[in-house]
């Protein structure tokens, strides 16, 4: 299943995507007679996904038909959800990138970051480049989305404490980095620095992780790819380290390391496309 949110009547909703028709799942409480959340966060924290999927796959083909379908040629897509929890960040973690930045074999623990959720936009949203910086970068990651309070969590049962994947983008004023490498928690805060959507596709539709491929978009062109299987660290391995050093709630997001980054200016549409997950893009101003 694949949740998205639309702009409807200036409402954030969150919908299921069916085709190239998404559904509200406001009209789908109608037909089923269910009282699920219409956003995607609330779904998340009042344990409904595994609800919502159940009835998709047992009835939902069949009564989706009676529903009021919307193009989806014609919305308005908006961030998954605003104020998760946590925003996480793995660096360096495809083996040729951390070679090539390094140029030292990959660590024992992965490089971590956090962002906040004011840097947090969605699809079509405009990346603001800061007048602080003068070489701002994004780069296309595998996004996690936690469905479910977990701590402690081993990697065999990760997928069990996984709500799905989504496509994101990290950007990074790359010049404050470079002063200091201590720098770089501010050098990845800024307002617009963290984007993703349009869709939360659930672990159930990903049949094959290790052959997810990642490709960061510049200007319709792809700039770098590269296939999941060729990670540091795993997913699986990543939930299961962050869990062991904090509890991660519904909602929470990880971001997966990127095979690598473009420089971005005024006027660049950048993007990011993920196997299952589709495609993501924003405007820089």
């Amino acid at each position: 299943m694949k949740l998205t949110t639309v702009k409807v009547d200036n409402e954030e909703l969150a919908a299921i995507l069916l085709g190239q028709k998404v559904i509200l799942i406001r009209d789908i409480n109608e037909i089923a007679g269910e009282n699920w959340s219409e956003n995607i966060l609330s779904i998340l924290q009042n344990g409904q996904l595994s609800q919502i999927n159940s009835w998709y796959k047992r009835v939902g083909n069949k009564e989706i038909t009676e529903m009021n379908r919307l193009v989806l040629e014609s919305v308005t897509f908006a961030p998954l959800y605003r104020h998760p929890e946590k925003i996480w960040g793995v660096g360096m973690n495809y083996i040729d990138k951390a070679i090539e930045l390094s140029g030292n074999p990959p660590e024992e623990e992965p490089v971590i970051f956090m962002k906040p959720n004011s840097s947090l936009i969605g699809p079509e949203d405009d990346i603001l480049l800061p007048y602080q910086s003068t070489q701002v970068t994004a780069e296309a990651e595998l996004a996690i989305i936690i469905g479910k309070t977990c701590k402690n969590v081993e990697e065999a049962d990760v997928p069990g404490v996984v709500a799905g994947f989504t496509t994101s983008l990290d950007m990074t004023a790359k010049d404050i980095h470079a002063k200091n490498p201590r720098y770089m928690q501010g050098a990845k805060s800024f307002d617009t620095f963290f984007s993703f959507g349009p869709y939360l596709v659930t672990v159930d539709e990903v049949s094959d992780i290790d052959n997810v491929i990642v490709e960061t978009v510049l200007n319709g062109h792809v700039h770098h790819n590269n296939y999941v299987k060729n990670m540091m660290y795993s997913p699986w391995w990543i939930v299961s380290f962050l869990s062991k050093i904090m509890t991660l709630h519904p909602g929470d997001v990880i971001m997966t390391g990127t095979p690598g980054s473009v420089g971005i200016t005024k006027g660049d549409n950048v993007g990011g496309r993920v196997t299952y997950c589709g495609t993501l893009s924003n405007v820089v101003i």
